[in-house]
């Protein structure tokens, strides 16, 4: 058996750049986890390992790391803090007894802390509120405390919910206070002991249960080169050891003889001989294991519930690429190639929805347009080229046959001088502000109910007017019968004539007519989208015409990022994405083809 009994399996949910990862950084280098030359030792956001993570500050895959403190062991698991990735979220809090919530000590809960801490008491899970960066200038922890207490009387359903533990702390510098310290500076002593004491004390050891046979619900699938498919979860009943046979109880499979099993040991896994109720543990070797399935032993065929996953709210169409420039950037390119890859994602992406068309092309589903645009980002960095069109809301019958949409309740952070912008452009997208307060002597909070279709593109546009300052967080909200057609937001674009390259003469004559996505000397096709005119109508120009110039300056803008080119998209147009470049065109190239396109 393995030394550590005492086992606490403790969720951490957080919203999005409220210290989560930080914290759980300092609790990895407090507790010796790592040696202390190790490289970990100097790193942050150690648990956020995918690079798309890393560059976009957020957690999309919920993974898990071990910590050893007092004689125990702290499964930590980390669970994404964005409502788009609910399949991770749901599945994550399956495997805890616990959970921390860690909320900003400025800005309170958000919608999305809301929506994972409804999972959380859904299933029942001691809760400890940490206060995080209590050391903000505009730091406000009375207020704070009274929106988290207001929140739980909202979500709870058992009187004990209301009765939760709140600690205070600055995740940066590692320290935790049980008390709020009267003033934070560096001269303040503290580590991540009280926090670390706080576990042991208030969250429940895993309820042992050795009489009964193996079992386990799959919660995640990891992968590795050399041992294949890792299946993980927490043993609910029973003891595993080495050599003992499984099986799958939803499959019709043969028994299978586990050969390894795997403990998280800080960022890293070891071996060990058996294992008992309440640890997380990876089994590898089974190729056709599945998130949901139910392990057991082969006495016992009953499978668990399968958990309810969110369903999703958007869809957009994918496809190989297909313009004149196709399959010259990346390594794979065929439809085959992008079907597998997509088919591939389902195994541990929950949410996610995969149907192929008549067309050839595919309809993949998402819980969000934050949610598909890290599949294609993820798919674009190794390599996949394919087309995607404009995303499209998912709209049902309700039991009345009356037409439905999803509905999103939206939460913004503004500074004051932009509630003009933030106002004009919900009115436009038929918003409904359900109220606003001030947050700071110079920030705004304001809560819309809005549809989900005219959030599309909304995040970005107000990143832009804001000049970056916008915190924009939501949620799904259920369902309403469909509103009015959203006006035409977008102007019309700037259409090459010609294919070649760029030329700065063309390019001189096409800057008269709007702003450009592109520089001279650049690839371009008949019916690529190369800038955009302030008017309503589209403008074809011949970016391709030469003359001989000197000194010429383009001011053209520089490209374009993935999620804004998803946005900026008509239903007329396609987004190539290459791992080289993102290229924003009409379906149909030429312009006598595009306008008999628009017109059927």
């Amino acid at each position: 058996m393995h030394q550590f009994k005492n086992i606490r399996n403790v969720a951490v949910i957080a919203h999005v750049d409220h210290g989560k990862t930080t914290l759980v950084d300092a609790m990895l280098k407090q507790t010796h986890t790592f040696r202390e030359n190790s490289g970990e030792m100097s790193q942050t956001t150690i648990l956020d390992s995918n690079t798309l993570e890393r560059e976009r500050g957020i957690t999309i895959l919920a993974k898990n790391c071990a910590v050893f403190y007092n004689d125990t062991k702290i499964n930590i698991i980390d669970t994404p803090g964005h409502a788009d990735f609910s399949g991770e979220v749901e599945r994550t809090l399956s495997m805890a007894d616990g959970a921390l919530l860690i909320v900003d000590a400025q800005e309170g809960p958000m919608p999305q802390t809301r929506y994972v801490l409804k999972k959380a008491l859904k299933q029942n899970l001691k809760i400890i509120v940490v206060i995080n960066k209590i050391d903000k200038q505009y730091a406000r922890v009375p207020y704070v405390i009274g929106k988290i207490e207001t929140l739980f009387l909202e979500l709870a359903h058992d009187p004990s919910h209301l009765d939760f533990p709140v600690l205070y702390a600055v995740g940066r510098d590692g320290k935790v206070f049980s008390e709020l310290p009267v003033s934070y500076g560096d001269e303040v002593t503290g580590d991540v002991r009280p926090l670390m004491d706080k576990i042991l004390e208030y969250l429940p050891q895993p309820k042992v249960d050795l009489g009964h046979t193996f079992k386990m619900l799959v919660s995640s699938i990891d992968y590795n080169p050399h041992l294949g498919r890792i299946a993980i979860g927490k043993i609910t009943q029973g003891t595993i050891k080495l050599g003992q046979s499984v099986i799958l109880t939803n499959r019709p499979t043969r028994p299978f003889s586990v050969q390894r099993i795997l403990l998280a040991e800080g960022l890293g896994k070891v071996e060990t001989e058996s294992a008992t109720t309440g640890d997380i543990v990876g089994i590898p070797g089974l190729t056709d294991v599945q998130i949901g399935l139910t392990m057991s032993d082969p006495s016992d065929s009953v499978p668990y519930p399968i958990q309810d996953i969110s369903e999703p709210t958007l869809h957009m169409t994918m496809g190989a690429n297909t313009s004149p420039l196709a399959g010259r950037e990346g390594k794979f390119v065929t439809s085959r190639q992008i079907e597998e890859r997509l088919y591939r994602e389902l195994e541990s992406n929950l949410s996610l929805r995969v149907e192929k068309l008549e067309s050839g092309k595919y309809k993949v589903s998402g819980r969000g347009e934050l949610h598909l645009s890290v599949l294609l980002e993820t798919m674009r960095r190794e390599g996949y080229e394919m087309e995607v069109g404009k995303p499209e809301v998912i709209t049902k019958k309700d039991e009345n046959g009356i037409k439905i949409e999803p509905v999103e309740e939206v939460n913004v952070v503004i500074p004051n001088e932009y509630q003009g912008v933030i106002n004009q452009e919900m009115g436009k997208r038929y918003g409904v502000m359900i109220s606003m307060a001030p947050i700071s002597e110079n920030e705004l909070e304001f809560v819309y109910r809005i549809p989900t279709r005219s959030i599309i593109g909304l995040r970005t546009l107000l990143l832009t007017l804001t000049k970056g300052t916008v915190l924009f967080s939501s949620q799904i909200d259920g369902y309403e019968p469909v509103g009015k057609e959203l006006p035409k937001i977008r102007s019309g674009v700037i259409i090459a004539t010609h294919s070649g390259e760029s030329l700065a003469y063309g390019l001189a004559a096409a800057e008269d007519r709007g702003i450009l996505f592109i520089g001279p000397a650049v690839p371009v096709y008949e019916g690529m989208i190369v800038g955009q005119t302030p008017k309503e109508q589209d403008v074809r120009v011949n970016v391709c015409k030469g003359k001989q110039l000197t000194n010429m300056r383009s001011k053209a803008s520089d490209g374009v990022i993935l999620e804004q080119a998803i946005d900026f998209l008509e239903k007329d147009e396609l987004l190539e994405i290459t791992p080289a470049n993102l290229r924003l065109r009409k379906k149909n190239l030429t312009g006598i083809e595009n306008r008999r396109g628009l017109q059927e």
